[in-house]
Parts: structure tokens; sequence; C-alpha cells
């Protein structure tokens, strides 16, 4: 990041500073409960179901606050916007840690939500204003780092804190960070007024929450199975959307858009797009059957789940500045496609290797290669799904963005969940024995991730290298034609 910041000036290089570090902060809080569902399930003595739901709610809130980023950053200071969000994300949490039920504790996980939805959007939208387009990878290399790193310590925290402390000091620990965050960062932000002619498009809210919630919800819903009223939902949820996707093509014409959605006139920015999406699917899948995998498969406890998939979430935060710095030089082709063969070789490796007695030396490594190839496909993807964007679509492809990899993450889980539920169901009805029905069922999961990867190949090898790449002073506002 060396080079980066000789080029950045002190206060711009100040500004992304705090922002990396508040958005590592509220999306380790992203998954640092799954590892706990089990202890308050208990604490508060309620079913599966109703304990889910602190899981559920926070996704759903995500989903539904994300699209109206845009028009957020877009009307407000950078300044303002994050007051708004570490604010109520530093809400969410203290009244998290003092909840005396499974009530107080949703109402606190929305609140946190809607601080950690804002986060995101915020820190690409700055980057994209203060970072000249050639030299974007690394920046873009720190923001993978927050995507790739804390959600993988998430669990590993959650489960040392579990295993000798009381369930609140997951929050308690967070609390004093954030509010440094606050002190630190509120008079170093820009306070800038934004375009205070944007107005706020309530119809288009009213689409947006039944249309993106309701989309999140019946995905995740259908890990369970499929049934009429998710199915309803679903349609439902659909409708909204198309109604909203119509009602935005009409309100960008003057500008008055919740979410633009002219973002995806630009060839690069809608292949990314459809790319990160890919990735989400496999890793948010994969994610979710490992340690399904290593608890009812192999019997290993939630701790040694999270440090066994630790290693993998560090590499790629390592590496992370590494891959920006290369895509600085050589462009997204020459990472994406190599990383997406490497993704690839793990997951077909996970469908064929992993059986009751694979040894945990094996699993480290194989989480280790398959973090290897994301780390080569996320800042690639991310820089140049937003370098050809111009300036007043910054925040609305931020925000779409984020928006459809949240959508993307809630139908890998869905979709490869609801995969392997169906086959080792079928499996066990065929006569298989519960333990070999259950190792077989996993690996058809791992074979939609690898399906994936065969996309992500396919999308790198139409992005282009350095040299096909818009050079920084071209009319970027020109559509996909002229990219």
């Amino acid at each position: 990041m060396s080079n980066t910041v000789e080029r950045l000036s002190k206060q711009s290089f100040t500004t992304i500073a705090v922002l990396i570090v508040s958005s590592f902060v509220v999306i380790l809080n992203e998954t640092i409960m799954n590892v706990a569902l089990p202890v308050l399930m208990e604490e508060f003595r309620v079913t599966p179901d109703a304990i889910q739901w602190l899981s559920t709610i926070f996704m759903l809130t995500m989903a539904v606050v994300i699209p109206m980023t845009g028009f957020l950053l877009q009307r407000f200071s950078t300044r303002k916007v994050f007051v708004l969000a570490i604010g109520l994300f530093t809400l969410g949490t203290t009244l998290a840690a003092l909840s005396p039920g499974l009530g107080i504790l949703l109402v606190a996980r929305v609140i946190q939500a809607c601080g950690t939805a804002i986060m995101m959007p915020l820190l690409m939208t700055t980057i994209l204003d203060l970072v000249p387009a050639e030299r974007r990878g690394v920046l873009m290399g720190n923001v993978s780092i927050v995507i790739s790193v804390a959600p993988a310590i998430g669990p590993t925290l959650s489960g040392l804190i579990l295993q000798y402390l009381s369930w609140r000091f997951m929050f308690i620990v967070i609390i004093p960070i954030a509010l440094a965050a606050l002190v630190i960062g509120t008079p170093r932000l820009s306070n800038e007024v934004g375009d205070d002619a944007a107005p706020l498009s309530v119809p288009s809210l009213l689409l947006a929450i039944p249309g993106f919630g309701g989309l999140v919800y019946g995905l995740s819903g259908l890990s369970a199975g499929v049934t009429p009223m998710g199915l309803g939902i679903l349609a439902v949820a659909v409708l909204c959307l198309v109604g909203f996707v119509l009602l935005q093509l009409r309100l960008q014409h003057d500008d008055k858009a919740l979410l633009d959605l002219r973002s995806l006139n630009f060839r690069d920015f809608t292949l990314s797009l459809v790319l990160m999406m890919c990735s989400m699917i496999s890793l948010f899948g994969v994610i979710i059957l490992l340690p399904l995998f290593f608890t009812n498969v192999l019997g290993i406890e939630t701790l040694t789940t999270g440090l066994i998939m630790l290693p993998g979430g560090l590499l790629m935060g390592l590496l992370a500045p590494m891959v920006g710095k290369l895509y600085d030089k050589v462009g997204p082709r020459p990472l994406i496609v190599p990383g997406a063969i490497v993704l690839l070789a793990a997951l077909l490796g996970y469908a064929v290797i992993l059986d009751a007695q694979t040894p945990i030396w094996l699993l480290v490594v194989m989480h280790l290669v398959m973090s290897l190839g994301l780390a080569f496909i996320f800042t690639p993807a991310f820089t140049t799904a937003l370098n050809p964007l111009p300036h007043h679509l910054h925040s609305h492809g931020s925000a779409l963005l984020s928006t459809l990899q949240q959508l993307a993450g809630a139908m890998g889980t869905a979709l490869i969940v609801g995969v392997v539920a169906a086959s080792t169901a079928a499996k066990t009805a065929a006569g298989t024995d519960v333990v070999t029905a259950t190792v077989e069922g996993f690996k058809p999961g791992f074979l939609v991730g690898a399906a994936c990867s065969v996309g992500i190949l396919v999308i790198g090898l139409l992005l282009g290298g350095k040299k096909e790449i818009q050079a920084p002073g071209t009319a970027v506002d020109a559509p996909a034609a002229a990219n």
C-alpha cells in the first residue's frame, strides 16, 4: 500500500483508513453470532427456529437498507453518513450487550444491521471519489481484507469468548472499538454537503422493503425446504422487485431514483457484478457447508471449526494488498482466471476427498487452497466493477454491488444447503446408512460451488487485461458500447 499512500493526501489517507477500520469492526459482527446460537437458545429457552432469527433478521435488514445507501451517500456528507452508520452500530451493540431476552436482542440486531449496511457502500464510494482509477487496486485490496478476514475471525473470536466468558462479551469487546472509531473518525471526515436536490422516492422505498427483504427471507427459507408460504413470499418479492426496477428506470432520467441502475450500462461493471454474485454464492454456501460437515460428520467442536477456517481468512487478508498491486499492473484477467481455476480445483477436491476419516491437517490445507483462489478473485472483481463508473454513479454502483452480494449470499446458502438436504434425504430413503448418506449428501453441494467457479472462469476470460481497461481521463460517462 506504500506507493498508493505516497500519492494520496494525508487527509484522504486518514479518511480511507478510518473507514476501513470501522468497516472491519461492523463486518466482524456479521458472523460473530453464528457460533453462539446454541448457547443463546439454551440461555433464552427458545426453539432453534426462534434463535435462527438472530441471523436471519440481520441479513433481512441488510438487504432492505443497502439499496437506500445510494440516496444517503448522494444526499449527505461523508461525515454525516459515517456518524449515522457507526452511531447505529454502536447503539445496537450496546443494546445487544444489555439485552434481557430474545426480543430485545432481535431489535438490537436490526439496529446493528442498519449501521453495517451503510458502512461498506460508504467505504467503496469514498475510495472511488478519492483515489485515481489507475491506483485503486491496492486500496480495493484493503477492502477485500475487510470482507475476507473479518468474517473468518468472527466465529473464532466468538468461540474463544464463549469458552471462557458470557455471550454478552461478544458485544462488550466491540463497543470501545466502535466508540473510538466514532471519536477519531468524525472530525477527520469531510463535511461537504451532498446533493440536497436529490429527493427520497417513497414509492421506491415501499417496493424495495418487501422486494429485497422478501427475496432474502424467501431464499433463506428454501434451505429448510420448499413450502407454499415460502413460494408465495418469493412470488410477491419478485413482483415488488419488477415494479421497483421499472420505477427506477423511469425516475433515473430525472436523477430521482432511489437506486440508479445506469451503472449496468457499463460492460465491465455488469460482468464483474455477475462474477461477484457467482463468487458469493460459492463462498457463502461453502462457509455454511464446512461447519455443518465438521460438526455432523467429523464431530468437531465449534471452536476447533473456527480455528480450522481461520488460516484461510488470514491468507486472503495477507494476499489482498499484493493482489491489488498486481491488478494495477496487469488488470483483471491474469488474476481472476488462475484464481477461478484454483477455486474450482479446491471445490472439486472437497467433493471427492471429504469423508468421515478426513484428517484436520488436510481440512486446513484445502481451506487454504480455496482461500488462495478467492484472494485472486475478490479484489480484481471489485475494482473492475467500480472503476468505469462516473462520479455521479459511484454511490449507486457501490450500493447495487453490495445489495446483490447480499442476495447472492442468501441464494448460495439456500441453494447449496437445499441441495445437500435433498441429496441426503434421497440416499437415506434408498437405504444408505446414516453416516454414508450424510457424507455423500454433502458432495453435490460442493459441486454446485464448483459450477459457480466455472462461471467465474468464463467471465474472467471475458474481462480485459490492463491495456484493455479504460484509461484514466477518458469519457467515463459513455455507456457500455464505449467500454
